[in-house]
């Protein structure tokens, strides 16, 4: 039997704002009625589908009185946090700020996952992170480096990723070092550019105070008093991720992110990023962390399009 509520929120006109697209989907995901009204917002459905409903309703007014941003995808995350009974959880503890961007971002954790990920930079001089596309993993390790920079906690930051299509063989692409890795540091370029602004970034690099520099030039190196960020990570060898995590020096931290559903090694070649997580992960001074599907904060297409692949491969190693 359907039942009718009506939500008093602070926020009537920014959460029916967008012709109620953040209302849209409240109701898709808990399959009730959502409408607004002058007096308030109605909610009619099953009861268990009102509670939760506006569970996330109330959830939305306390994040816009908090002047923080909302958008169909967050709103949409709170909606998954509130099936899974974790939303009063991630409610009751503030999202610090990392940083705020030249254009005046504030950077900060949107999700459980990245909350415990952010954490365990904060704490462990090395993490190691995997998680699917979309979640966060490379932004939020560029985040840290820039902070840690910032606070001269270190001296420089070092970026580094696989070059795993060229065969880690770039001398045969024109160019410096730089320009021959270039293509495959996009990302992160990408990350940096929107963390420090063109000229921060551009003044750091001229000073060297960014590396960027190819995995298989990172042998032999010792790395002190450095952020070492590297992406892709699982599209190392197991070979690879040892010489890597060995060139750590004195005063330095590391964060190794990659995607082990992206994997570009040759078939039959052990990556380097399970295989570290697997070792590594009882040491002291050292986190691994696993980002899910619901940590995913780009277009709520991608994470129902990873969704379809992972769930199609359950199925296929059902059937092996």
């Amino acid at each position: 039997m359907n039942e009718e509520s009506m939500l008093k929120v602070n926020h009537l006109y920014e959460i029916s704002s967008n012709n109620c697209a953040w209302l849209k989907v409240v109701a898709e995901l808990f399959e009730c009625e959502v409408i607004a009204l002058d007096s308030g917002i109605s909610v009619r459905g099953e009861t268990e589908s009102i509670r939760k409903a506006e569970n996330v309703l109330q959830a939305m007014d306390k994040v816009l009185g908090k002047k923080e941003q909302l958008d169909k995808l967050s709103v949409r995350y709170l909606c998954l946090l509130e099936k899974d009974n974790l939303l009063e959880e991630f409610m009751e503890d503030e999202d610090p700020i990392i940083l705020t961007t030249p254009a005046g971002r504030s950077v900060r954790a949107k999700t459980l996952g990245q909350r415990v990920y952010v954490d365990a930079m904060s704490k462990n001089d090395v993490v190691i992170c995997k998680g699917p596309a979309g979640s966060g993993k490379t932004f939020l390790g560029v985040a840290m480096a820039v902070l840690a920079l910032r606070e001269r906690s270190v001296s420089r930051i070092i970026l580094t990723r696989p070059a795993v299509e060229a065969g880690e063989k770039l001398g045969y692409l024109p160019g410096d070092i730089e320009e021959k890795v270039d293509p495959y540091m996009r990302p992160i370029y990408d990350a940096l550019l929107e963390l420090m602004g063109r000229e921060g970034f551009e003044r750091n690099m001229e000073r060297g105070i960014i590396e960027v520099s190819p995995l298989a030039y990172m042998r032999g190196r010792n790395l002190d008093d450095s952020f070492i960020l590297l992406d892709e990570a699982q599209n190392t060898t197991i070979e690879q991720m040892m010489m890597f995590l060995t060139r750590m020096g004195m005063n330095s931290r590391v964060c190794v992110c990659g995607d082990t559903t992206q994997i570009d090694l040759p078939s039959g070649y052990p990556n380097g990023l399970d295989d570290a997580m697997r070792i590594l992960r009882d040491i002291d001074g050292i986190s691994t962390v696993s980002l899910q599907e619901t940590d995913i904060v780009r277009n709520p297409l991608v994470q129902k399009i990873i969704m379809a692949y992972n769930a199609r491969e359950r199925r296929q190693g059902g059937h092996a």
